[in-house]
């Protein structure tokens, strides 16, 4: 019986060596997957990063243009809107101004104007009389 047990896998010890040894191997090539995965990862997510910022610079500079672009329309519009606005407010001074004539009222410049014409003829109309009561004197 004993030869029995000798042929048995069990009872072999080179078997049961060249066993441990695949288990070995089968166990290394598992941390060596892992660690290579673990590399892989790192690297791959770098590599994300790095074409996230690349995506990140190339939209900003066409946000960044299509936001000039809107403002600069948005200028016209206001300058636009600004000249209109101003040619509406000078048409209607012009015809309340006419109005205002055809009723007889005079515009603030119209008399202050006046004014000043009378203030100059005053003090003309005095030189005379002060000159007039000089001649009189002599």
């Amino acid at each position: 019986m004993s030869d029995e047990n000798d042929k048995k896998p069990e009872s072999d010890p080179q078997l049961a060596a060249k066993i441990k040894d695949s288990a070995r191997q089968i166990w290394l090539a598992g941390l060596g997957a892992y660690t290579k995965a673990e590399e892989d990862t790192g690297r791959f997510f770098d590599r994300l990063v790095q074409e996230g910022e690349q995506l990140e610079n190339k939209t900003r500079g066409v946000v960044e243009k299509q936001i000039r672009s809107v403002e600069d329309r948005v200028e016209g519009v206001r300058e636009r809107a600004t000249g209109t606005w101003d040619r509406l407010e000078h048409m209607f001074d012009e015809r309340v101004s006419g109005a205002l004539r055809r009723l007889g009222i005079h515009r603030r410049e119209d008399i202050v104007a006046l004014e000043q014409r009378i203030e100059a003829l005053e003090a003309e109309l005095s030189k005379l009389r002060g000159s007039n009561t000089s001649d009189e004197e002599e």
